[in-house]
């Protein structure tokens, strides 16, 4: 029986990207008239369009290792900005604002019909995976129902100024408003406790994240074989979908790219609700039915003195090595220590409950906000979405062979399956790691043990976006 429903979701996934793939068909011939650019394609686009940044997005180990630096808080304490600096700072927003205005993922053109047709349909398709199939129906429903209000022609529901989709997107998606507020309620959600437990553990969120930097590997390669026109900075914003974490993935986008903002945050949330359909067939490949059995010792008590430091210690390290990622980190610690400290109990409540559920709600309608033919049906989206799920099966792919190769080296085995929830979606990724365990041994509880790599995944995935905006953000 788990069988034949594992082959019908397996279908229903296909027939969902089928859609998008023929209707993106119809968008990748350009007009007869168009007229041809002459750049250049090849590796050297992923470069192309910074050269009036000063080099500063040249990829070299001295310069990237220069720009690290200079973003830390340790330098920032005792460096004081020049004329020149503030002046060229001026001129890198200015050049980003312009480049904004000229946006190749959205035409303000009218589509045809049958394209808004094809996006009610994927919203309905969205609508049913959530209810009838139960994948992540807190996300999927107000994504679905997003999709399908902003595609009924006539409604004007995500049309600016006044639009109800438009209001929440400009409100608190577009401007990061929103990932800020879920990550401080994940934040008072989360456990750091299996983690300080284990701390070996956050080694399979690092290897997770080898989905990000791989993706933009991948990136290059479409520049190269596809003739796509992606620069630096928007391979970074894709790759970041690899983390499975909408939130940083939209933060990142923000930062980076605001122009490919919607398509990246659709396809994050997309795969993050997919999770339990995706990872599976990826965990049972790359291990063998005697690694799926391996048990795991209970983890040691973890005292509160503990967990109420951990934030702290993780929000000062932050601090003084890699500022960019505070605002993630700061939102993360912020929550954890308020859930750990029980100082202010109803505000730690409100946090995880109450204000969790609304932002939620209106983050996810933003998202569907996002999903109209303009935005979607691209040769440069639909290659998002598919470079998305690359990365997204070689994060997962990157914790279970990073677990394998700490068991060459461990007297005490770890089950390979824990490095599978070393990707961001907390806390989706354990739980798929604790159910796939128990189909071969219904006594084997994996779900504290797969914690400590969930939750240090999201750290990692938030050192990646920090290191991705010191490297090349303003």
């Amino acid at each position: 029986m788990p069988i034949r429903t594992n082959i019908k979701n397996t279908k229903i996934a296909f027939i969902m990207l089928a859609i998008i793939a023929v209707a993106s068909v119809f968008s990748f011939t350009k007009p007869a008239n168009a007229a041809s650019s002459g750049a250049k394609t090849g590796m050297n686009r992923v470069i192309a369009k910074t050269e009036n940044w000063n080099g500063k997005h040249d990829i070299s180990v001295e310069k990237f290792l220069g720009n690290i630096g200079k973003s830390t808080g340790i330098y920032m304490m005792f460096h004081k900005q020049t004329a020149e600096e503030i002046a060229r700072a001026k001129a890198e927003k200015a050049a980003q604002l312009a480049a904004e205005e000229n946006n190749p993922f959205e035409d303000a053109s009218q589509e045809p019909g049958w394209k808004y047709i094809v996006m009610i349909a994927i919203g309905f398709l969205i609508i049913y995976l959530a209810v009838g199939k139960g994948f992540e129906p807190l996300l999927l429903i107000p994504i679905g129902f997003g999709t399908v209000l902003v595609n009924i022609p006539g409604a004007g529901m995500g049309v600016a100024p006044h639009g109800m989709l438009h209001i929440i997107y400009s409100a608190g998606v577009g401007n990061e408003f929103f990932p800020m507020l879920i990550f401080m309620g994940i934040g008072a959600m989360t456990d750091f406790g299996p983690l300080i437990a284990n701390p070996k553990m956050a080694l399979l969120g690092g290897a997770a994240q080898l989905g990000v930097f791989f993706t933009l590997f991948g990136v290059a390669l479409m520049n190269i074989f596809l003739g796509t026109d992606y620069t630096i900075l928007q391979a970074s914003a894709i790759s970041i979908i690899g983390g499975a974490d909408g939130p940083t993935s939209i933060y990142v986008s923000g930062k980076l790219a605001p122009e490919m903002m919607a398509v990246i945050a659709v396809a994050a949330y997309s795969y993050m609700a997919l999770v339990p359909m995706i990872q599976p067939p990826i965990m049972k490949l790359l291990t063998t039915k005697k690694e799926r059995m391996i048990k795991m010792e209970q983890l040691r008590y973890v005292s509160k003195t503990e967990k109420v430091l951990f934030p702290m210690l993780l929000l000062v390290l932050a601090i003084l090595l890699l500022p960019p990622a505070c605002p993630l980190i700061g939102m993360l610690a912020f929550g954890n220590f308020v859930k750990q400290s029980g100082a202010a109990e109803r505000l730690s409540k409100t946090m995880e409950n109450e204000l969790m559920n609304i932002v939620s709600i209106l983050l996810s309608l933003g998202v569907g906000s996002q999903m109209t033919p303009e935005k979607i049906m691209k040769k440069e989206s639909f290659g998002i979405i598919i470079l998305g799920l690359v990365a997204f099966a070689v994060a997962t792919a990157g914790g279970l062979l990073m677990a394998k190769l700490m068991n060459l080296f461990l007297k005490k085995k770890i089950n390979p399956l824990i490095g599978s929830a070393g990707v961001s979606a907390v806390p989706m990724a354990a739980r798929v790691s604790n159910k796939v365990g128990l189909e071969y041994d219904p006594s084997n509880f994996l779900l504290m043990n797969a914690m400590g790599p969930n939750v240090s995944g999201v750290i990692g995935t938030a050192i990646a976006a920090g290191v991705f905006i010191a490297t090349y953000g303003n």
